[in-house]
């Protein structure tokens, strides 16, 4: 959905349509919905409800990343002018975005540079956002996250942790990583369901391999017997 409204903000700044408004809007709230349902938490959230504004989006993304959390008193109004772009760019949707609203259909359109202040007001705010967010060291367990932004936490891994695979007749096989200290990790998984989750072509190549291995096993009075 990131990468959707990414698109439809590149495509009406390439045609010079004011629906980059909405869509300016609409990644900023997006950017803030991400990092909303990484960080909050259950026990007490700050997620808005439903029909909140961007603003209130902008408001909880940043408690979540605790940008709020400084004595510089100068700092705090930095952040302050951040929701008060957010709120210019709620209104300005509101006023002047086509997509949101039906709007008099003989209007005026807007100029670049009602176009532009919107687009770099969402850039200022998702810049902001952005960097705090990659700053931060995620759960692993609650992340959506993909593989890559763990690098750091990947790399330690790789290097002490060993792997040894078991497999026995009939049952799944054995993953058997090898602890620092000499402890084991045994996790049981299908072939299948490991490549399924983690490589999608090579799953299909297996597949296929498969299926003509099982073709080649089935003898000729097989299958005048299914025929």
């Amino acid at each position: 959905m990131l990468q959707h409204t990414f698109e439809a903000l590149q495509t009406s700044i390439e045609n010079e349509n004011d629906a980059s408004i909405d869509a300016a809007k609409g990644i900023v709230e997006c950017v803030c919905q991400v990092i909303v349902d990484q960080l909050d938490n259950v026990t007490a959230p700050l997620k808005p409800r439903d029909d909140a504004t961007i603003t209130q989006w902008v408001s909880a993304a940043t408690r979540l990343l605790r940008l709020s959390d400084i004595r510089d008193r100068q700092f705090a109004d930095l952040i302050k002018h951040h929701n008060g772009l957010a709120e210019s760019l709620r209104l300005l949707r509101n006023n002047a975005g086509p997509l949101s609203h039906g709007k008099d259909g003989f209007i005026q359109a807007l100029t670049v540079y009602h176009r532009r202040s919107a687009i770099l007001a969402a850039d200022a705010i998702v810049a902001f956002l952005h960097k705090a967010y990659m700053d931060l060291q995620l759960d692993p367990i609650r992340s959506r996250e993909p593989w890559e932004r763990f690098a750091e936490e990947n790399a330690l891994i790789d290097l002490h942790v060993g792997l040894l695979v078991d497999a026995g007749e009939g049952d799944p096989p054995t993953l058997r990583f090898q602890l620092p200290g000499g402890d084991e990790l045994p996790i049981n998984i299908e072939i299948s369901r490991l490549l399924y989750q983690l490589d999608r072509d090579a799953y299909v190549e297996a597949l296929n391999a498969a299926r003509g291995a099982q073709a080649f096993t089935v003898g000729p009075e097989e299958k005048q017997g299914e025929s």
